[in-house]
């Protein structure tokens, strides 16, 4: 792996060459994505038939569409009872985590006769996407439907790609099942997109869209938005580490490879304030990639996207680590916790050298769908909160309005809104006030 100078120089060259990485680079896709949009709302069931055979390989009708229950039981009996029990306690964090998010409708009232509150209400149907093919992520299932459930959504319908005999993974299934999914269908990429944002016969139109993918299912959501929510349009996976001279060369080396293993855009960057840490950190890294199976994609993804920076001091790396503002933020210095206090942009952060960023990928709890290409800047992990809406509680009796109506009528009247102020004016004017 490259060793740097840390300097401002080198930040906003990093900075630039992780933004190319987001969807919205890519604009050759774009038409290819529309083209199917528009072909699935206008065509429904048919065209996405058309597409799943196309691009899955895979016969699908309105009877086999849907995933039935004997598939699901099916998919229990193939699967490794181990395993089963291993997702279940996964499910068990996620839920008990997701659970101390939740948000509850309030009221305030004033003995003037003045009601204020907030009602928080779930949203009807989500849809929840599960990337299939080269990889497949239960435990981006069980992230997904989790926190929808536990927000109180009524349905929840899940979409994933068939294979060519039109089975979708059992370790899919089953955490789906576990996960508490309501309607399971056999359909993926940009067309799934179009399908639960417009339905179709088979499918039926949610409120939001969540759930990682291919470029042809980010532009699809990013395409949809406004016809429903989705939760965000995901870049390539990402690590930080920041480390002292304290951090173990090798749990470093193995904590940048289990990013730059998913995706060739994937980046993996190093902060040291030790300059042997950074050179001990490779040579771990060039012994570990030889023996890993995606041994490629992960020496492209290095190539590309992989750093490993010198700074300085704490400060400076500190610095640093808030203007890429990764998705995963590993600290591993002789005081996590002192400098996690000073960390203001990261999706994920992980304290100490046994935090390694798999346990948030599967186990801990903390929802793993966090936001990339430095938006956690200003966007938060998936949660609770992006199943729910919020609606303002206004009461007033004619008691509370009428110390202050003229104030309204006035305000209104600066705004040349008289129709405003005639909404307030009228509920006083026969009346001698």
């Amino acid at each position: 792996m490259r060793i740097l100078s840390l300097t401002r120089e080198t930040t906003q060259n990093i900075v630039v060459d992780l933004l190319k990485r987001s969807p919205g680079q890519y604009p050759e896709f774009e038409r290819t994505v529309g083209t199917i949009l528009e072909d699935i709302k206008e065509h429904k069931d048919k065209a996405l038939f058309s597409y799943t055979k196309q691009f899955d390989g895979c016969d699908i009708n309105q009877d086999t569409i849907k995933v039935t229950k004997e598939e699901i039981e099916k998919a229990y009996d193939g699967l490794d009872p181990d395993f089963i029990a291993i997702l279940k306690k996964a499910y068990k964090n996620i839920k008990e985590y997701h659970e101390k998010q939740k948000q509850y409708s309030w009221f305030d009232s004033k003995p003037e006769g003045i009601l204020l509150g907030q009602k928080v209400t779930a949203i009807e149907r989500a849809g929840v996407y599960v990337p299939g093919g080269k990889a497949v992520y239960p435990s981006s299932t069980l992230m997904n439907i989790i926190p929808a459930k536990v927000a109180g959504v009524e349905r929840i319908v899940m979409a994933s790609p068939p294979d060519k005999n039109g089975r979708i993974n059992p370790n899919i299934l089953v955490a789906a099942h576990i996960a508490g999914a309501d309607e399971i269908y056999k359909a993926g990429g940009a067309q799934a997109i179009a399908a639960l944002a417009f339905g179709t016969e088979s499918i039926p139109k949610v409120d939001k869209i969540v759930g990682p993918g291919n470029i042809f299912v980010a532009l699809a959501k990013k395409a949809v938005y406004g016809h429903v929510s989705i939760d965000s349009i995901a870049g390539p996976s990402e690590i930080l580490i920041l480390a002292d001279e304290t951090a173990d060369p090798k749990f470093v080396a193995a904590d940048l490879l289990s990013q730059a293993e998913h995706d060739e855009l994937a980046s993996a960057i190093l902060i040291t304030t030790d300059k042997r840490l950074a050179e001990k950190v490779s040579e771990e890294a060039d012994r570990f990639i030889a023996q890993l199976s995606r041994k490629e994609i992960i020496k492209k993804s290095l190539d590309n996207f992989g750093y490993l920076l010198v700074a300085e001091n704490m400060e400076q790396a500190i610095a640093t680590a808030n203007e890429i503002a990764s998705e995963h933020l590993e600290i591993l210095t002789r005081e996590p916790y002192q400098v996690m206090t000073k960390i203001k942009n990261a999706g994920a952060i992980f304290l100490g050298e046994y935090s390694c960023e798999p346990l948030g990928d599967y186990f801990a709890g903390p929802n793993h769908v966090l936001p990339t290409n430095g938006t956690a800047k200003f966007f938060s992990p998936l949660g609770v909160d992006d199943f729910i809406k919020k609606s303002s509680i206004i009461s007033y009796t004619r008691e509370a309005l009428r110390p202050v109506y003229r104030d309204i009528e006035r305000f209104a009247g600066e705004e040349q809104l008289t129709a405003h102020a005639n909404s307030i004016h009228v509920r006083f004017s026969n009346k001698e006030e």
